[in-house]
């Protein structure tokens, strides 16, 4: 999954990148609210942190463009402590969820999580499709209640498709949501990984759509 982080303040903005990585998101990292949303606007993002004192443009003048233009990716703005004057205003403009500065890193990790699953129509951190069963939280997926092991790609190209079950998913969308911009993408490297999950996996699970591309379903 695809993650737009906006924070000037480059220690906490390194932090929360590595910490994101670490989770298994592709993370775009941004300091200025001009670039924020243009990006935004032009990229498809599974999810955005936010903050909203930001220089050139703030956060909320960003938020509020993206919601006027139709950008309806999950939002995660960051505010100063106690000023809920902001948080407010976030919320108003369109902001799915807030977290207060200073905050812990695992409650913004938990807050994404939900975000993201929301925004699928999924109600828990628990993704399941027939014997399949893919942990959010943990990045542990199990078949019949055995493990399997899957490569950090493998199992990106596989939470995407758990998100979107019975939905036909292009090579081009897989692509988009899990790499950042700056990563060297290739089409053709999904059907690798694709080849590989069925391998691993009952290989019915996951059809392809002739011209069009994948669908993963119950078998």
């Amino acid at each position: 999954m695809r993650v737009l982080l906006v924070e000037d303040e480059p220690s906490l903005r390194a932090q929360l990148s590595d910490s994101l990585k670490h989770a298994g998101y592709a993370v775009d990292e941004i300091d200025n609210g001009l670039d924020a949303h243009f990006l935004g606007d032009t990229e498809p993002f599974d999810a955005v942190v936010l903050d909203l004192g930001l220089p050139v443009l703030d956060g909320l003048t960003v938020l509020k463009r993206w919601r006027s233009s139709g950008r309806m990716m999950p939002v995660l703005i960051l505010t100063a402590r106690d000023n809920w004057n902001e948080k407010v205003a976030g919320i108003d403009a369109g902001a799915d969820d807030y977290l207060t500065k200073p905050f812990h890193t695992e409650e913004l990790l938990a807050r994404l999580r939900a975000l993201i699953r929301r925004s699928s129509g999924l109600a828990s951190a628990v993704l399941q499709c027939g014997s399949l069963t893919l942990d959010t939280r943990t990045s542990r997926v199990t078949l019949d209640g055995q493990s399997v092991v899957l490569t950090s790609h493998e199992y990106k190209v596989l939470e995407y498709l758990m998100h979107r079950i019975g939905s036909v998913v292009s090579r081009t969308e897989i692509i988009e949501h899990i790499y950042a911009q700056d990563y060297d993408r290739d089409s053709n490297t999904v059907e690798v990984f694709i080849g590989r999950l069925r391998k691993k996996l009952p290989a019915d699970l996951i059809e392809t759509v002739r011209g069009q591309g994948y669908r993963l379903g119950p078998v």
